[in-house]
This record gives structure tokens, sequence and C-alpha cells, in this order.
């Protein structure tokens, strides 16, 4: 496929991490077509908004992102507006209609169309709906990314069968398929090929995998540090009711490769909200799984997802979840106020929690997580880390990597360390990010300590 248009493509993502894996997928496959990324949209001839709709404001985002580019289409009325992502699946029709400025939309079973799309739209100067599931076709990709540097994405699943009852995923992604486990094994063979030392698995139920042969999630994580050169694997977003001690033990057992750090969103710490939610499972045994985790994988780190102000929570209930940062042990937390999507169940339930209610909770809840991540941080200080380093910033003369633990660590260095594991002694530490200084043999330590405000831990 050829044309002989302007050349430039710009994509706006937001969302998960699977929304900026599609992106780089999108890159590549509009290449096809001779459309190249560009950093601005003012340079584009396309542009595409990959959305998100997990929370209300997402999707408010798009008809406000879109809104600001209608200028540019009155200066260049050839210019091509889509929007893409869950809100894209979400929407559908009704996007066009609400939104005049866009000249498609497109879901996300529809996206090893897009460069079909967006030369027909472009071609035949249309406007495009593509926003068809495919339920019942395997789930078979190649990972495609320009370049994927030292650390890269790899999705393994894509939708989810859970039905959360505040979740749209299901609606957005469809059901759960996963690929097949030799195609995988061979997909990170090809991106080691091309530099690659770390791979992130990705699904919305990342641990529930299972390939058509019956291999599950452990069984992939195995094969992936047997029968590859990868030198670390990561994983996410895992789901508590799917995770089990034989997962756990291969994480120790292959610790080597596969990193400490465990993403296990809880969503509530009250056994009542957690059933209104669908979650599959109790306070105590999310508490007692946590705990398992904690022993069977000396090291591990944990961090977690909570919704403030579910449909019925009541003060009690929320202190549930405030309780809970005492038994678990987060060093990272994503929280957020409820949000109702549509189609989902619990936008129907009675006893919305009011926003003013919902944001004071949350407020409470960042605050006491913030002086437990603190705490939890000093444990890092004067330790030796392994980094691997993914970038050099060369107006700093600083390296940035990440350690095991899944820290942001910074130290000045050289860009030749780039793709390097090195060791690294801390010297400042926060909750999520660390500074230090590069402990290298036969070379003078290398001094990373920054100036930076805030609260330092010694």
């Amino acid at each position: 496929m050829q044309t002989d248009k302007p050349n430039g493509v710009f994509i706006s993502t937001y969302g998960c991490q699977m929304n900026v894996n599609d992106t780089e997928r999108m890159l590549s496959l509009l290449e096809m077509i001779n459309l190249e990324g560009v950093a601005t949209p003012e340079e584009a001839s396309v542009i595409i908004i990959n959305s998100c709709s997990i929370r209300e404001k997402a999707v408010h985002k798009v008809h406000s992102e879109a809104g600001k580019y209608r200028r540019l289409k009155e200066k260049n009325p050839e210019l091509k507006i889509g929007v893409g992502g869950c809100v894209g699946q979400q929407e559908k029709n009704k996007l066009l209609s609400d939104v005049p400025v866009l000249d498609f939309v497109f879901g996300t079973d529809a996206i090893d169309t897009l460069p079909q799309i967006v030369q027909e739209v472009r071609e035949k100067n249309t406007r495009k709906v593509a926003t068809k599931l495919t339920p019942k076709e395997p789930y078979q990709i190649e990972t495609l990314v320009r370049n994927p540097g030292v650390a890269t994405f790899v999705n393994i699943t894509k939708g989810c069968d859970n039905f959360c009852t505040f979740c749209v995923v299901p609606f957005t992604r469809g059901r759960e398929k996963s690929r097949d486990i030799d195609e995988i094994i061979n997909d990170v063979k090809r991106l080691i090929a091309r530099g690659v030392k770390e791979v992130s698995l990705l699904g919305q139920n990342v641990n529930s995998y299972k390939s058509t042969q019956g291999d599950n999630f452990s069984k992939l994580l195995r094969r992936l540090a047997e029968e590859t050169k990868i030198e670390r694997i990561r994983y996410t977003t895992s789901h508590p009711k799917d995770f089990d001690v034989e997962l756990a033990h291969i994480m120790r057992d292959y610790r080597e490769k596969i990193m400490e750090y465990i993403h296990l969103p809880a969503q509530s710490g009250n056994s009542e909200v957690l059933e209104r939610m669908n979650r599959g499972y109790t306070r105590k045994e999310y508490i007692a799984k946590a705990h398992m985790l904690l022993k069977e994988v000396p090291g591990a780190v944990l961090s977690s997802d909570l919704i403030v102000g579910f449909p019925g929570e009541t003060e009690a209930q929320f202190q549930e979840t405030m309780s809970l940062l005492d038994e678990v042990p987060y060093e990272s937390l994503y929280a957020f106020n409820y949000s109702p999507r549509p189609l989902t169940k619990a936008a129907k339930l009675p006893d919305q929690v009011a926003e003013e209610v919902k944001s004071e909770r949350l407020s409470r809840l960042l605050a006491k997580h913030r002086d437990i991540a603190f705490n939890l941080a000093k444990k890092y200080a004067g330790q030796t880390l392994q980094v691997l380093v993914e970038e050099y910033h060369v107006t700093e003369d600083r390296c940035f990597g990440r350690s095991t633990q899944n820290k942001s660590v910074h130290f000045q260095g050289s860009r030749d360390l780039i793709g390097k594991t090195i060791a690294v002694r801390v010297t400042e530490a926060y909750p999520s990010t660390l500074y230090g200084v590069a402990e290298i043999s036969g070379v003078a330590e290398i001094s990373g300590v920054a100036e930076i405000s805030g609260e330092v831990i010694k």
C-alpha cells in the first residue's frame, strides 16, 4: 500500500500500558502506508487519539482533545482525525455524531486494519467506524515495536472474563483470549535479537493466561526463563484470585530472571464491597495471599489498586480499606475515586457516594499511604541494587534505570552503560525514585547524588 499524501501521524495516548503498546503497534503498521510518527499535531496529516475509558474523565478528555484540533483542520481540510482504544470501542458511531471534527473511529480489535482504515478515509474523503469485536478469532499477533530499546512490552492476553461490576474492559476489549505459548517464546527471541534485555508481559488479567494447549502462566514464565536469553521478565496486571503457590514458586525458583515486583490490585479492603465488585475473594483471603507471596518470594515488593467511594461504601467499610495498608506493605499505590462506567452493573447500583465524600476519603487514603511509603523506602538507603540502565540524560550526565524491585534509579554515568546491569548503591531514597552511586568494578565510583526538594531518606 502506498500513498503520496503528507506523511506525518501524531498519536496521543493515555490509559493503561496496553494502550501504550497499542500505540507502538499502530505506528509500526502505519509505516506500511508511509506514515511516520511526528512529535506534534501541527506536523501531522493524520491525528489519532488512542483513548481509555476506565474512568469517566477519560471520555471527556477525548471530546476536549478532539475539539482542540478543530483549528488545525480549518487550516488544513485534508487533515484526518480519528479515535481508537476503549473509548472508540465503547462509543462507536456516537462519537462521529457528537464530535463532527472526527473522520474515523476504530475499536480494539481493528488495530491491525488501521492502515486500510486510514487509507480509505484519506482517499475517499469519507467517515468510517470500525468497532466490530472478533471473539471467535484466535489471538495471534507479533509484537511490533519500531525501536524497542532495552525494555519493551509483550501482550500475552487480551480482554477479560471477570466482569468486575465497576469495569468496562470486557465490553471494550472483549472476552479473554491468550496467545499461543510458542508464539510468545519466538516473539521474545526476536526482540532479544534486536537488543531487548527486559520484557513486561501484559494482559488485563495476565496470570489467568491459558494457551489453547492448556499451558498456564506459570509454565509460560518457566519456559521464557529456560528457553530464552532474556535477562529480565516482569508482568502486569495480576488478579489475586488467580495467584497461587505454583506461580509464587516459579518466581522464587527463577528469581535471577523473574523480577520480584508484583502488582496485586485489591480494589477494596472490605469483604462486602469486594462482593459487590464481583472480585472473587474476601479481605481475609486477599491478605492471606499477599502474605503468602511475601513468604514464598523473598524480597517481594507489592503494589496495588484501590477504589474509593464504590456504591454503598460506608465510612466503616472505607476504614477497612484504610486498615488494609497496615496489613499489606504496599510500596506503591494507585488509588482512585469510583467512576461509573456505561454498561457496568455498578453504575446502576443504589447508594452512589457523593463526589465530595469520595474526594475526602481519597485524600485520607493517599495521605496515610504517603507516610507508609516513606517508611518502607528507608530500607533501600545504603543498599546496593542491580539496575538495568534504560536511558542516558546528556544534559544531566545521568543514567536512568530500574531495579529488580521496579524502582526508578538515577545515577551519574555515561551513554555506554545503556543496556547493562549496574550495581548502584542507594544514597537517597524516595517511595518511587532512588538516587545513588554506581559501583563499577575497576572504575572509581560515579557520584549520582541529586538536588531535589522534599523529604530525603538517608
